[in-house]
């Protein structure tokens, strides 16, 4: 059995509070909407609108949702747990330009890491690749099994509304941050 030395770790809707949108979205698309109507990972299927108003919504509110999430319940203990265990090494789809809203929001939140990779996609495989990480922390579900099937690494899936579905073996759904710890003890 390998031992695990590097923990590939999605940022948006893993370390942050996958309900940090929630408030963004209510103020833009109206007050009814709630975290668990978010049923679908394209908020444009969810909100029923196309993707270039998705798009240009996103792009214009980015950076506040990032500068002003929290961090996920439970995270923050763990996290400075595994920085003594592990190299921490954040992969995140957030674009290239953001990476000072982004360190500046680790160092304010006391996130611990060792290295944090904007890759501007969602196809995070070949940073997971190049970092030769050995368990990868992610929320959105195509994700996860990509990463698992191309990478053949275990991927640990956060539970949120818009990520159901049955998962391959080596994909595993954890509802905390704690789940997440005591699994990974056994990965």
């Amino acid at each position: 059995m390998q031992k695990i030395k590097r923990l590939g770790i999605d940022i948006d809707g893993t370390v942050t509070c996958p309900t940090a949108l929630v408030p963004y979205l209510q103020r833009s698309f109206g007050s009814h909407i709630k975290y668990e109507d978010i049923t679908a990972y394209d908020l444009g299927v969810v909100l029923n609108k196309s993707a270039e108003e998705m798009y240009d919504w996103f792009m214009a509110n980015q950076e506040e949702i990032y500068i002003h999430s929290p961090v996920a319940e439970g995270a923050l203990p763990v996290l400075k747990e595994w920085s003594e265990q592990y190299e921490l090494f954040y992969i995140s789809a957030r674009y290239g330009y953001l990476d000072r809203v982004t360190s500046d929001w680790f160092e304010k939140h006391g996130v611990p890491f060792h290295h944090i990779e904007l890759t501007g996609s969602h196809d995070k495989i070949e940073a997971a690749r190049q970092h030769q990480v050995d368990v990868f922390f992610e929320d959105k579900l195509d994700n996860a099994i990509a990463i698992n099937r191309e990478l053949d690494i275990p991927v640990v899936l956060f539970d949120t509304p818009y990520n159901q579905s049955e998962l391959p073996a080596n994909v595993h759904r954890v509802y905390t941050w704690e789940e997440a710890k005591i699994l990974l003890k056994t990965l």
